[in-house]
């Protein structure tokens, strides 16, 4: 990417700037503020010193009443100075949470519409510190920026009108003037360390991103280091990516913070030109220090915008992780009108016509699938591990599209769908069901969140769930935990059937919904299924060949094609690859037996 000058950067953020919309009137207040504060910094101060300094000090003493009323300005102008900066500051930073707040919705928003293939390209705890880090630091660049290239602009101007206006009331100190052109010596530097500090930002926040990874994989997996001892590997992991972070948070640092001090070291050539000028000709300090004030006045704002350069600089490195989201094209994206069909009494009829897929180019996961499903019809998708069974579940729903070819649900396109309707007709029942940090009833309701209590209540008897959920300790009203951590497994996946059942949509999707029931929780459920598979188009990803008994026919899946299909008996007869599947399966649950028995 070309990387443009301060003018191009600042162009990058102009469109981030209508965040500040909603708060356009307080923004507008902080930076009148700092326009006061910057008049009264940069001109008010030496012109006051200006004023002042000469009526205390001169030969003849003032009067007491005249001593109060000229020194009545030292504190009045620093009055309106201070205060104008603490409501400059916190009229900017109360902007600044609103900022933070609209942009962190902004690519949370956009993260909600981004398809399946999107999370599996990229890291979770790389997505979180692009929400949470880089966020902010955008916000500190949308803030600051718009409030310093008001505020430091105006006290340089004002610094350096009072340095002209107190050299032309002395034309012997016309040579202050000359000392001016130090300031833009100044610019030199900033250009320098703001190259550098980008190149540094960016690999800061690479950083961050691998250690927010790191935390978050080893938070979800802490039962797995546990059982298999992986404690030490995890610290030292951990360690050695906190090190790193380290290493690059020091180089942020230096050269963030290496532009003031050289910024300083060339104002004090000047200021110490200064003196020796005003010495040799015998200037009075009356004399020269309003005119030292004003130049210390005109190099200060330099100082502080090359730190908002540096703010730039590092805001360019967030604002180029965050456009990697907020600019990422959906893949699956909803139909524009007039070509969506609406999705209204879905009967359930599927179809794959020669379907092809591949989640990364080159490598197919399904290859020339065709198939009819009948609205009513329960299917069982059978096969070895990696076969495509739950790739050509996930196409229906439309979490991925086709490569080639087309899924229909009666007889229409998926494609020309709205996704939110047509997932709306689908219920899902996964493996490994994931169960929110809230409570029993929040969770069961996320089938149908108009459904009333007592509807939630049946659905719960329906999967079973009912008898549990009255035990603990506060019902339908007891949080799970993170990921349903207080609840077994068998009690998650009976909330997930629950949530089916409130459903109650036309399709349903089961991916080996009772592989965490023990025997008699499974033999109540299959029963539970039975009467929820009726007048529905059902689909059961099978991996335990118990479920296959409620399937009218059955699909067999062998690397990402439809080598055979059929019902039990036929397959078991034709088929070789199924008879194996079979009688490995069913050696399995004479083991479970066997161990349940005893």
């Amino acid at each position: 990417m070309k990387r443009d000058g301060i003018s191009g950067l600042i162009r990058r953020f102009i469109p981030y700037f209508a965040l500040l919309k909603t708060v356009r009137l307080q923004f507008a207040a902080a930076l009148a503020c700092g326009v006061v504060f910057g008049v009264a910094s940069g001109f008010g101060l030496p012109v006051m010193a200006d004023k002042v300094l000469p009526i205390i000090f001169r030969d003849e003493p003032p009067s007491m009443t005249v001593l109060l009323v000229v020194t009545a300005f030292i504190p009045l102008v620093f009055f309106v100075r201070s205060v104008s900066g603490f409501l400059n500051v916190y009229l900017i930073n109360y902007c600044g949470g609103k900022v933070l707040e609209a942009i962190r919705v902004r690519v949370f928003s956009k993260l909600q519409a981004l398809p399946l293939d999107f999370y599996q390209k990229n890291k979770s705890g790389d997505l979180l510190a692009r929400v949470i880090n880089d966020t902010g630091q955008l916000q500190g660049v949308i803030t600051s920026v718009a409030n310093d290239l008001i505020k430091q602009p105006l006290t340089l101007l004002g610094a350096l009108g009072a340095v002209v206006y107190l050299s032309l009331k002395q034309q012997e100190l016309l040579f202050i003037l000359g000392m001016l052109s130090l300031i833009p010596v100044c610019i030199l530097p900033v250009r320098i360390i703001g190259k550098k500090l980008l190149h540094r930002a960016h690999r800061f926040l690479a950083q961050t991103a691998d250690l927010t990874s790191i935390l978050n994989e080893n938070l979800t997996a802490s039962k797995e280091i546990r059982a298999f001892n992986l404690e030490k590997r995890e610290i030292s992991k951990f360690q050695g990516a906190v090190k790193e972070l380290f290493f690059w948070s020091m180089k942020v640092v230096k050269y963030s913070h290496i532009l003031s001090p050289t910024i300083e070291i060339i104002a004090s050539i000047g200021v110490a030109a200064t003196v020796f000028y005003a010495a040799s000709k015998g200037i009075g300090l009356e004399q020269i220090l309003p005119l030292l004030f004003a130049l210390y006045m005109s190099y200060e704002p330099v100082k502080k915008l090359g730190r908002v350069h540096n703010e730039i600089r590092k805001g360019e490195a967030s604002l180029d992780r965050l456009e990697y989201v907020l600019a990422t094209e959906d893949s699956v994206p909803d139909p524009v009108a007039p070509t969506a069909f609406p999705v209204e009494h879905v009967r359930g009829e599927i179809a794959f016509e020669r379907v092809f897929f591949a989640y990364e180019t080159g490598i197919p996961v399904l290859r020339d699938v065709s198939v009819a499903i009948a609205p009513g019809e329960v299917v069982a998708l059978v096969g070895p591990s990696g076969a495509g069974k739950t790739t050509f579940a996930n196409l229906i729903p439309r979490f991925y599209d086709v490569s080639a070819g087309r899924v229909t649900v009666d007889g229409l396109d998926v494609r020309q769908l709205r996704k939110d309707q047509l997932r709306r007709a689908m219920a899902m029942v996964p493996q490994d069901p994931v169960l929110f940090n809230d409570t029993v009833r929040n969770n069961i309701l996320v089938g149908n969140r108009e459904a009333m209590p007592k509807q939630v209540e049946h659905a719960a008897q329906q999967a079973f769930a009912h008898e549990f959920i009255c035990n603990l300790p506060k019902g339908y009203d007891t949080f799970v935990g993170e990921k349903g951590m207080r609840l077994s497994g068998g009690q998650k996946q009976r909330l997930a059937l629950a949530r089916a059942f409130l459903r109650n949509a036309p399709i349903l999707i089961l991916d080996e919904a009772t592989s965490a029931l023990d025997a008699t929780s499974e033999e109540m459920i299959q029963r539970a299924l039975a009467g929820l598979i009726k007048d529905k188009t059902v689909l059961i990803i099978a991996h335990r060949f118990s479920t296959i008994r409620l399937a009218s026919s059955i699909l067999l899946f062998e690397s990402g094609q439809i080598t055979a299909a059929g019902d039990h008996d036929r397959l078991y007869l034709t088929s070789c690859v199924y008879r194996k599947l079979y009688a490995q399966q069913d050696m399995l649950t004479e083991v479970s037996q066997f161990f349940h028995d005893c």
